[in-house]
């Protein structure tokens, strides 16, 4: 009977100094990750360290397709890790699996049902898994995995509060990530078009001007604003006048070459630097960029309002341009000159 009491004290205290290794194992991962704002380092950090500091074969990411986590992730394709390491998935699959509920599941039987959040080996498709769902500002994302090819890893009678407990601190981190993210995009980028602003716009010409000197290539430049921008305003609302900024900028975008940069330089203005461009292929630029708007006008509750743009190009081959600023210079010069012609008709 005393040898019995006994076993089982033992039993306890083995339990009991086991939950403190993990307990410790897990706020060493948690130490690792809390302090990080960037997205890349806070993903491979902890997709790489929940696997060596637990011992598991294979850690992963399952990503719900048009999320925040999605948003963030498609940016960092470059990263050998996340690209390993991540599995996309639609909501509707993830919904079929889990609906609303927040907290982790472990499976150690048939991973049929689960495959889905599988990479896609067949290997993955015996052992054990625990899947645990991902949240940014209370919104489920996605899951974070972790699979063993023993059964007996993630058997689903086990506690799961550890893991419930680092999925809490994940989803923090992931929520202050997210918001740093943003107000670094934001220092970078006009909120309502999404091209960049007049301050990375700046350093964008400074740095494309120098590297046409650099290599004797062609640089032009081309300054735009809509016309008569504050009677759509006055006439149709501010509103109205937002989405026509977007819709320029969505036709600007849309029309430039992938290595053009268009930014929003300040109200109804915008920029555009064309690299390794002259003059006469910046003028035929706009006027394709207007034959669009012409022949696709803004749709406003069910009235056309067709968009009319005035712009002034310049290049590195002009008379006079010896810096960024004076090519900036010379391009707003002759769209002012437009203006004021378009007003003498």
């Amino acid at each position: 009977m005393e040898e019995t009491k006994i076993n089982k004290i033992q039993l306890i205290m083995n339990q009991l100094n086991e939950n403190e290794k993990i307990q410790r194992k897990f706020h060493e991962l948690e130490s690792k990750i809390l302090s990080i704002l960037n997205f890349q380092d806070f993903f491979e950090i902890l997709l790489t360290e929940m696997g060596r500091t637990f011992d598991i074969p294979y850690v992963w990411l399952s990503v719900i397709k048009k999320s925040s986590l999605a948003n963030l992730i498609n940016p960092l394709i470059h990263s050998k890790i996340i690209i390993e390491k991540t599995k996309f998935i639609n909501r509707s699959e993830f919904d079929n699996v889990f609906g609303k509920i927040s907290t982790p599941h472990l499976f150690n039987k048939n991973l049929e049902p689960y495959a889905v959040f599988l990479p896609g080996d067949k290997k993955y498709q015996t052992g054990s898994m625990a899947i645990a769902p991902v949240q940014i500002d209370g919104e489920i994302v996605g899951s974070l995995n972790q699979w063993d090819h023993t059964d007996t890893r993630f058997d689903p009678n086990m506690d799961t509060s550890f893991l419930e407990q680092l999925m809490t601190k994940v989803s923090l981190c992931l929520s202050n990530v997210a918001a740093h993210e943003k107000l670094k995009y934001f220092a970078y980028h006009d909120p309502l078009t999404g091209l960049l602003n007049r301050r990375a716009f700046e350093t964008v010409l400074n740095r494309e001007f120098s590297r046409s000197k650099r290599h004797s290539k062609d640089l032009s430049l081309v300054f735009l604003d809509l016309d008569k921008f504050k009677e759509i305003n006055d006439q149709h609302g501010h509103d109205v006048g937002d989405d026509a900024l977007v819709y320029v900028a969505d036709t600007l975008l849309s029309i430039a070459r992938g290595e053009d940069i268009v930014a929003r330089f300040a109200g109804d203005e915008f920029v555009i630097i064309l690299p390794e461009t002259n003059a006469d292929k910046s003028e035929m630029l706009m006027k394709r960029v207007q034959t669009h708007l012409n022949i696709h006008p803004l749709n406003h509750n069910g009235a056309n309002l067709t968009i009319s743009l005035s712009y002034g190009t310049t290049s590195t081959r002009d008379m006079g341009i010896d810096s960024a600023a004076a090519l900036l210079k010379k391009a707003d010069e002759k769209l002012y000159f437009e203006k004021e012609k378009k007003r003498g008709l």
